[in-house]
């Protein structure tokens, strides 16, 4: 607990960079995919399961990398993801067919965990009343990293091509993993237990309250992620260049990053004092307003703009998850918690994008928008029914759940 604010400065530059090293390089596959590897044909599918593929894969994984977490010390697993995400990276340099980027892609999903490992460690090494205000300074990382890398992907793809953006990238995520060797580590208040990831499974279905977030997750991040494979298209449609598509798209892309990094340790603090879900309830009401405004979208200013407004409030969102997580889970079960988190987070990252690819083809890019929004408008609704049948057990006098305080101490 002495090194907490040493471990978040560190581990905030190593989710930086290792997010940067991603989002310099993904959101744009459509065009490496039609431009070097000469898909011409469903090119949104093709996007779609390429961006798809990878998450599947990390969140078959991600129990057991949280179990070993919480075995060994979340440092560790730190470090195994950043080399082997270094190594994927650089991997996709000598990829010249769709096949072979497909199996590379698999390869990056058994090697992720990075970000889980970092959340679990902030969140069992920090004292209980910094938590929120630690996962929201940690989830600016990320989006920091988003807002830095497709613009400066989208310069380099014109330096140095896509392929280039790839060697950078795996060498930015080993500079991240490096970072972690400063990283100073607590353990002594875990009690190393054997596990099963069927076991863990069952210990959180037992959780009604870990349930729910996980189904939360499941479908925010589903929705989220549905725009991702098709929105450099989109870009294109609404009077964006195609020669200059990857820098017009990374600046969208960044819109959001930005609007996070200023609104992220203020939800923190927000949720901290209002309680977790409350700030949750924000955070999807304003995001599922800001996806249905974007189907409104006539040029790329106005676009950008929408992005960043939706940015502000949707930046609420995953710290008060987690922050709901790290709540919720015993001391000895935050690692393997955070992680099944992880799980349900990539299975939504999975079908997003696959379902984007799909509709975008289908149906237009459009209803995707508009997918998203009543999404989003749902999951707050279910959040604002279960917040309201909690004041009314509390005015009746009846217990909460068992083993679990008021999120609002």
């Amino acid at each position: 607990m002495l090194h907490w604010k040493r471990n978040l400065y560190i581990l905030w530059l190593g989710l930086f960079f290792n997010h940067m090293a991603y989002t310099l390089s993904v959101p744009f596959f459509p065009l490496f995919l039609q431009e070097d590897l000469g898909i011409q044909n469903g090119l949104e599918v093709w996007s779609g399961v390429s961006i798809s593929i990878s998450f599947l894969i990390s969140g078959l994984c991600a129990p057991f990398w949280g179990s070993l977490a919480d075995k060994y010390g979340s440092k560790s697993m730190l470090i195994r993801s950043g080399a082997g995400l270094a190594i994927a990276h650089m991997a996709n340099y000598f990829v010249h067919d769709p096949y072979m980027f497909i199996a590379v892609r698999i390869f990056q999903g058994l090697m992720a965990g990075f970000t889980p490992a970092s959340i679990t460690l902030v969140g069992t090494n920090t004292p209980e009343k910094h938590v929120g205000y630690a996962l929201g300074v940690i989830s600016t990382s990320t989006a920091a990293g988003g807002i830095l890398g497709p613009l400066v992907g989208g310069v380099l793809s014109h330096w140095i091509g896509l392929r280039g953006c790839f060697i950078a990238s795996g060498v930015i995520t080993l500079l991240s993993a490096l970072m972690v060797l400063w990283v100073k580590e607590s353990r002594e208040h875990r009690t190393v237990v054997q596990s099963s990831i069927l076991g863990d499974l069952k210990k959180a279905a037992s959780n009604p309250g870990l349930m729910r977030i996980y189904g939360l997750i499941l479908l925010v991040s589903t929705s989220v992620l549905i725009i991702e494979p098709v929105l450099t298209l989109y870009v294109v449609q609404i009077g964006g260049d195609i020669s200059s598509a990857t820098l017009s798209a990374g600046i969208v892309f960044s819109a959001i990053g930005v609007a996070t990094v200023i609104m992220g340790p203020r939800w923190g603090r927000i949720g901290g004092r209002i309680g977790y879900e409350k700030t949750l309830f924000i955070g999807l009401l304003g995001g599922g307003i800001g996806s249905l405004l974007q189907l409104t979208a006539f040029n790329l200013i106005y676009f950008g703009s929408l992005r960043f407004i939706y940015g502000l409030f949707f930046a609420a969102v995953y710290p008060a998850m987690n922050a709901l997580i790290i709540k919720y889970a015993d001391n000895d079960f935050r690692g393997r918690a955070v992680s099944l988190s992880q799980t349900a987070n990539q299975f939504g990252i999975v079908l997003g994008p696959l379902i984007g690819g799909f509709l975008g083809g289908w149906v237009g890019i459009p209803v995707v928008f508009l997918l998203t929004g009543i999404t989003l408008l749902g999951a707050a609704w279910a959040v604002r029914v279960k917040e309201f049948k909690q004041v009314d057990r509390t005015k009746l006098g009846i217990a909460g759940e068992p083993g679990h305080s008021s999120l609002n101490k």
